[in-house]
């Protein structure tokens, strides 16, 4: 068993990033697998040394040790650019210009019909550039969008499937072809301030470091059909997928960065220990033998 800790320098380490460290260091020690760390700086301007040696920090203290080197996003940008160019070649991206508010429009028209609905990246996109030009070089200026249609068409699949181990949902999760096009659509695979995106990335990353069970909240699930097809699309090995529960504050609302939610660091400097968050998490005290 491999898992990974995945966290963005973009902010100090709260509790939910505890539960989330701490779930995956113990399912893998139980295992006698390998716990992994992975920081994700793709976001360049918001993403910072100084929270990325905070979480440095912040493992240790909470007693987790992870094996072998990390994985940085932002020094892995020539495997995100040799997908695009796998995906471009096969004819499955397209440039987009639009902006969130090109995409509110579009979707408020009234041939538009019903309330648009709501995806895994927000409102279904609603193909506005799906007729852009996909001939030539990769355009690197634009967001790129992945056809789902042509994706879905090419791989030739009515379905695509992952295996589930979380507390919500359990056993083998399928979608079908229909449920992607109206749930999920033509999402961004591309940024243009980015180079690339979370979906490509994650997928990608999870490759290259041998993931074989990945762990993350539950707010995540929805996207794993993204990250499935991907993995299909350019012939990556599909993990098992654990989605945990939330850490929520007590007005049940998620603990967010955004939002200062209550850091590691200040728990620190209170004195408690890692059993004390153990304890807080409700996760029993982890001994390795």
């Amino acid at each position: 068993m491999i898992t990974r800790f995945a966290p963005s320098p973009t902010g100090p380490l709260h509790l939910g990033h505890a539960y989330a460290a701490i779930l995956a260091h113990d399912m893998a020690r139980a295992a006698g697998g390998r716990f992994l760390l992975r920081i994700e700086d793709i976001d360049r301007d918001r993403a910072r040394p100084e929270w990325e040696a905070l979480i440095i920090e912040d493992l240790q203290w909470l007693g987790l040790s992870c094996d072998g080197p990390f994985l940085r996003q932002s020094e892995n940008q020539p495997t995100y650019d040799a997908a695009l160019d796998r995906l471009w070649a096969m004819g499955l991206l397209y440039p987009c210009a639009c902006t969130r508010r090109d995409i509110a429009q579009a979707l408020s028209a009234p041939q538009e019909g019903a309330t648009a609905l709501i995806g895994p990246d927000g409102p279904v996109y609603p193909g506005t550039c799906r007729g852009a030009a996909r001939h030539g070089p990769r355009p690197h200026d634009q967001h790129l969008r992945l056809d789902l249609a042509a994706a879905l068409a090419r791989m030739g699949a009515r379905t695509t499937h992952f295996l589930e181990t979380g507390p919500a949902q359990k056993g083998c999760i399928i979608t079908d072809t229909a449920s992607y096009c109206q749930e999920i659509g033509d999402i961004v695979i591309a940024r243009r301030d980015m180079g690339t995106s979370y979906h490509l990335s994650v997928v990608l990353d999870d490759a290259a470091q041998a993931v074989t069970h990945v762990t993350r909240g539950d707010d995540l699930f929805e996207a794993t059909r993204i990250h499935v097809l991907l993995q299909q699309l350019l012939s990556l090995p599909t993990p098992i997928y654990h989605h945990h529960r939330l850490i929520r504050d007590e007005n049940g609302k998620r603990l967010a960065k955004r939002d200062d939610a209550r850091a590691l660091r200040l728990y620190r400097a209170e004195g408690a220990t890692a059993q004390d968050l153990r304890r807080m998490l409700g996760i029993p005290a982890f001994f390795v033998s």
